[in-house]
């Protein structure tokens, strides 16, 4: 008796991994239904209503300047990426950096924290002239333009991770006399890893849109060009489906770099903390 009991708590068990893979096996059918029927009413719709390719190009036509336009697509995506990942970097690294100086003193965090939300108020349309004509057209102010984009998620997230720390850890290490920085290094930086992971995740996408943004005003022209600036171009010439083609692939850019970002993120926290528990549970 005993030993069928064990048996059938045995299958219980196996059995939970098999439902859990095929919920999420079956999450992916409704979003893949719903993508083809809209690449359905998009390609047969336009014909239908009679809208000529140069309103609405239908995917087939998109696909197509994308073959024919594809050695400047893929110069202009790869140039997007580097001005997005070298404008990501420095706004993590000013970001983080940021927090932790105001978070280390509460003079600083009063005295510092207003102008980092007067510099996210200000519309970067607003100030994009000015950083061209700072530090030149180019792929220096596409990158600065990234960055500044970027940088506020950064440090409002780590800031706010960094006080939230637990009070009686900071007390405890009081205790045994660590200094400010052993306490930062030791209890408040491995506590605000989520929030710095949120960050992350919004800074990544903010990055793209920002060089996409920076190209519109700083971008140069020929082999130099991004996405940006190929999406002015086409759209001053009314090339529609390659136009098209190159919003498309800025936000297969985005997409893309948010994944990679997310993946980063859970093997920054680890199985250890709370939310990627969950997450896979």
């Amino acid at each position: 008796m005993n030993q069928l009991q064990s048996e059938g708590a045995i299958q219980k068990v196996s059995s939970k991994p098999m439902k859990k893979n095929n919920k999420q096996s079956n999450a992916w059918i409704p979003p893949l239904v719903v993508f083809l029927l809209f690449i359905l009413c998009w390609q047969f719709g336009p014909p239908l209503l009679n809208i000529k390719s140069y309103l609405l190009p239908t995917p087939a036509d998109i696909f197509q300047a994308s073959i024919e336009n594809w050695e400047n697509l893929k110069s202009s995506a790869i140039r997007t990426i580097s001005e997005s990942v070298f404008g990501f970097i420095l706004s993590v690294i000013g970001g983080v950096a940021g927090a932790i100086v105001m978070a280390s003193s509460k003079i600083l965090e009063r005295s510092l924290y207003p102008y980092a939300i007067i510099l996210q108020t200000i519309p970067i349309v607003a100030i994009a002239p000015i950083i061209v004509i700072w530090f030149g057209s180019g792929m220096n102010a596409i990158v600065i333009i990234a960055f500044t984009i970027g940088f506020f998620p950064m440090l409002s997230n780590t800031l706010i991770g960094l006080n939230a720390t637990d009070r009686g850890m900071i007390n405890l290490l009081h205790l045994y006399k660590a200094s400010k920085w052993q306490i930062m290094w030791k209890v408040r930086i491995p506590s605000a890893l989520p929030y710095i992971a949120a960050g992350l995740k919004i800074s990544c996408t903010l990055a793209v849109v920002g060089a996409i943004v920076g190209e519109y005003i700083a971008g140069i022209g020929g082999g130099e060009g991004g996405l940006g600036y190929a999406i002015t171009v086409a759209s001053s010439r009314l090339e529609t489906p390659y136009l098209f083609a190159c919003g498309i692939s800025a936000s297969i850019l985005g997409i893309v770099f948010f994944l990679l970002v997310q993946l980063f993120s859970k093997w920054l926290l680890g199985s250890w903390h709370e939310s990627e528990m969950k997450n896979e549970n």
